[in-house]
C-alpha cells in the first residue's frame, strides 16, 4: 500500500507540473495571452466524440492497383462554453494547443519506452532508439518525401511502418533458439541502425529540391502539429504506456537479472517480447508525428529515478508526465526566439551535456 501511495503522490504532482507547463506555453507567442485566458479557451477547446462518419475510398499501391481504406471522420463537441474573445479563442484552441498537446504526447512517448528501455537493458545510458526504431522512422519518412510514389501512404504511415519494421527486424536478428540474449540485441541494434542510416544519407543525396523538408523532418519538429495528430497518436500511447505499466513489476525482477527472474516465476522471454514490441509501438508513433527527437528518451528516466527510485510502478508514470512536461518546455523554448528552431535541436542542447555527466560522474553499467 506505500508503494501504491507514493506512486499516487509523485503522479499527481508530475501531473500537476504537467498542466502547469502546458498553459503557461500557451500563454506564451507573439501575441501574448493572460494565464486564465488560456485556461478558460483551454477548457472550452475539450470535447468529446459525439457522432462518427465511415467511408471507403482507396489509395494506389505500386504494382497492386487501388486498394480500399476505410476512413472514419468523428465530430466533436464541447460541453462547456466560457467567455472568451474569438481571437483568443482560436490562437489557443487551433494554434497552440494542438502543439502542446502533441508534445506532451510525444514526450510522455519518448520517457515511458526510454524507462522501459533502460531497465530492459540494465543501463542508465539506453534510450528508444537503441533497437533501430527512430532509424527505422527516419528512413521511411525520408523516402515517402523524396520519393512519394514509392511510399504512397503518406510521411506519417512510412515512417510509423519502417520503424516496426526495423524493430522487429533487430529483434528476429538477435533471437536464436527461442533466446534473445540482451547483448547480442544491443548489438545487432547498432549494426541496423548504422545500415539504416547509411539509407537515409542515400535517399537524402538524391531527395533534389525535397531536400530541406527531410532534413527538418530529420531535426524533430512539433510546427505542424495538428488535432488529427493528436487522434492518431494519443490513443496507441495511452494504451502501450497501461500496458507497460502493467508489466512494471516484471520489469522490477529483471533488474534482478533474467535467472534470478526466472526463477521469481517471471516468463522472461515472454516478457521481453512484450517490453520490446510495445516500447518499439510507442516510440514509433512518436517518431512518426513529430521526427527525431533525441534525448528526452534518456534525460527524462533518469532524472525521474534519481527522484522517486527505481521501482517501475512508479517510474513509468511519473516519467511519463515528465517527459511530455520537459518536451513541451523544450518547444515553447524553441518557438519563442526570433526564429523557430526544430525542437530536436533544443533537447540536444540539453541532453549532450547531461550524457557527459553520466559519462562522467557516474556509473554508466547498471542501474
Amino acid at each position: 500500500m506505500r508503494v501504491y501511495t507514493r506512486a499516487s503522490a509523485w503522479t499527481a504532482g508530475t501531473f500537476l507540473a504537467l498542466v502547469a507547463v502546458m498553459l503557461t506555453s500557451a500563454a506564451i507567442g507573439p501575441v501574448r495571452i493572460p494565464l486564465h485566458r488560456v485556461a478558460l479557451a483551454a477548457l472550452d477547446a475539450l470535447a468529446v466524440p459525439t457522432a462518427a462518419t465511415f467511408s471507403v475510398t482507396s489509395v494506389v499501391v505500386p504494382a497492386v492497383g487501388d486498394v480500399p481504406w476505410l476512413a472514419v471522420d468523428l465530430a466533436y463537441t464541447s460541453p462547456l462554453e466560457f467567455a472568451v474573445p474569438a481571437q483568443q479563442q482560436l490562437i489557443v484552441g487551433e494554434i497552440r494547443l494542438p502543439r502542446i498537446v502533441l508534445g506532451a504526447v510525444v514526450g510522455a512517448a519518448l520517457a515511458v519506452a526510454g524507462t522501459v528501455m533502460q531497465g530492459f537493458f540494465r543501463n542508465p545510458m539506453a534510450d528508444p532508439s537503441i533497437i533501430g526504431v527512430s532509424s527505422g522512422a527516419a528512413v521511411g519518412a525520408v523516402t515517402a518525401i523524396a520519393f512519394p510514389l514509392l511510399l504512397p501512404f503518406g510521411m506519417q504511415v512510412s515512417a510509423f511502418a519502417g520503424a516496426l519494421v526495423a524493430a522487429f527486424g533487430v529483434y528476429l536478428l538477435a533471437t536464436e533458439g527461442g533466446r534473445t540474449p540482451v547483448a547480442t540485441l544491443l548489438l545487432a541494434g547498432v549494426a541496423v541502425q548504422t545500415f539504416l542510416g547509411a539509407i537515409t544519407s542515400y535517399v537524402i543525396v538524391h531527395s533534389g529540391d525535397s531536400i530541406r523538408e527531410a532534413m527538418y523532418w530529420l531535426m524533430g519538429h512539433l510546427h505542424l502539429a495538428n488535432w488529427a495528430d493528436v487522434e492518431l497518436t494519443l490513443p496507441i500511447v495511452v494504451l502501450g504506456s497501461v500496458v507497460l505499466l502493467a508489466y512494471a513489476r516484471d520489469l522490477n525482477v529483471l533488474l534482478a537479472g533474467e535467472e534470478d527472474a526466472h526463477t521469481l516465476g517471471v516468463e522472461v522471454e515472454r516478457t521481453k517480447r512484450v517490453l520490446l514490441a510495445v516500447s518499439s509501438v510507442v516510440t514509433a508513433a512518436a517518431v512518426s508525428v513529430a521526427g527525431v527527437i533525441g534525448f528526452v528518451g534518456l534525460i527524462v528516466p533518469h532524472v525521474m529515478r534519481l527522484l522517486v527510485g527505481p521501482d517501475h510502478r512508479v517510474l513509468l508514470p511519473t516519467s511519463a508526465f515528465a517527459g511530455g512536461a520537459f518536451l513541451v518546455a523544450a518547444d515553447t523554448f524553441a518557438r519563442a526566439g526570433p526564429a523557430e528552431l526544430p525542437v530536436g535541436i533544443v533537447t540536444a542542447f540539453v541532453g549532450a551535456p547531461f550524457f557527459l555527466y553520466l559519462l562522467r560522474n557516474r556509473e554508466v553499467h547498471a542501474l
